[in-house]
């Protein structure tokens, strides 16, 4: 099944993708009451859907899939992670740490973009894509998503969906000298779609690791950057989606990514590779595409940079102890 939200003219519908055509879930239901069902509710929907609503996909317009509860992306692709620390400080190296555990950060879901969009930037000569596979958190009866093992977290995997992590990497290189972030460098837009994928349609591609053995794909004004396995990863999903309910909760809604794939799933690794901004960073008028194989393919063009307010430096104060 593949679940969207699309306006039509001044409305908004939500429901299915079936075949060349869009249908809305039963009831009036929306994605985000469709997650908290669960997986076989959503089959028993689309069992009822009622294909006399249906409605061409070719005349709406595909929006954001869904509104996340919360967003995690994880750094889980050794290959990018070497050719990333190469473009920061000329060695390429993966830190021992990143074995031990996925590690992964919280970003802005208010910031999210659909397909189709114009994406407007921050203030950055070194804008960059980040090709990556996301999860959608589902339901699951009896499960509070809560201090997961990996056979249950699988469990809770709902489907799904493209992510584009727009990244400002020179905002994001002087927030992580801070020792903390990345914050400013990317939360200024992230792209999610072009709909959910529900987990039962990749099981063909699970390979007998676990791993999705699917093609990613980027392309930048219609040329092949980069493109890996997705099954490249470090741990397979279902051991992200317990990691993060580690000591803590996954809700239906949350959204989590991958982290970027290898072999040229961003610019930024091929920074680090070729030495120099060999392709040159992203500007106002690019498209990017980023495809993988089975879920889709999101495509949007850069907007203008958007100027913000000044920032002010920090003010140098006497530490005293008391008044």
């Amino acid at each position: 099944m593949r679940i969207a939200r699309w306006a039509d003219g001044a409305d908004v519908g939500e429901g299915f993708v079936d075949g060349s055509q869009v249908i809305p879930f039963p009831d009036g239901l929306r994605v985000a009451e469709v997650l908290a069902q669960g997986l076989e509710a959503a089959g028993e929907l689309f069992r009822r859907r009622d294909t006399s609503l249906a409605r061409p996909l070719a005349e709406v317009r595909l929006l954001v899939p869904l509104v996340p509860a919360s967003i995690r992306d994880f750094v889980a692709f050794e290959e990018h992670v070497e050719g990333v620390s190469a473009s920061v400080d000329g060695k390429s190296e993966v830190v021992p740490e990143w074995y031990e555990a996925p590690t992964f950060y919280f970003t802005n879901p208010h910031t999210v973009r659909a397909t189709g969009d114009v994406v407007a930037i921050p203030e950055t000569r070194r804008l960059d894509v980040e090709l990556e596979l996301a999860v959608v958190i589902g339901a699951v009866p009896g499960s509070d998503g809560e201090n997961l093992d990996a056979e249950t977290a699988a469990s809770h995997i709902f489907g799904y969906t493209v992510m584009n992590d727009w990244s400002a990497r020179d905002l994001q290189s002087r927030e992580m000298k801070v020792r903390l972030g990345p914050a400013k460098g990317k939360d200024f837009a992230m792209t999610l779609g072009p709909w959910i994928v529900t987990a039962d349609e990749l099981e063909p591609f699970v390979d007998a690791d676990g791993f999705l053995a699917v093609r990613a794909e980027l392309f930048v004004n219609g040329e092949l950057v980069g493109h890996d396995l997705v099954s490249n990863m470090g741990w397979p999903f279902p051991e992200l989606v317990a990691y993060a309910a580690r000591n803590s909760v996954v809700v239906p809604g949350d959204v989590l990514g991958s982290g970027t794939v290898g072999n040229g799933g961003c610019l930024g690794e091929l920074w680090g590779r070729r030495g120099g901004l060999n392709p040159r960073p992203l500007e106002p008028g690019d498209e990017v595409r980023l495809v993988i194989e089975g879920v889709g393919e999101i495509v949007n063009v850069v907007g203008e940079r958007v100027a913000a307010p000044p920032v002010l430096r920090a003010r140098q104060r006497s530490r005293a102890r008391s008044r």
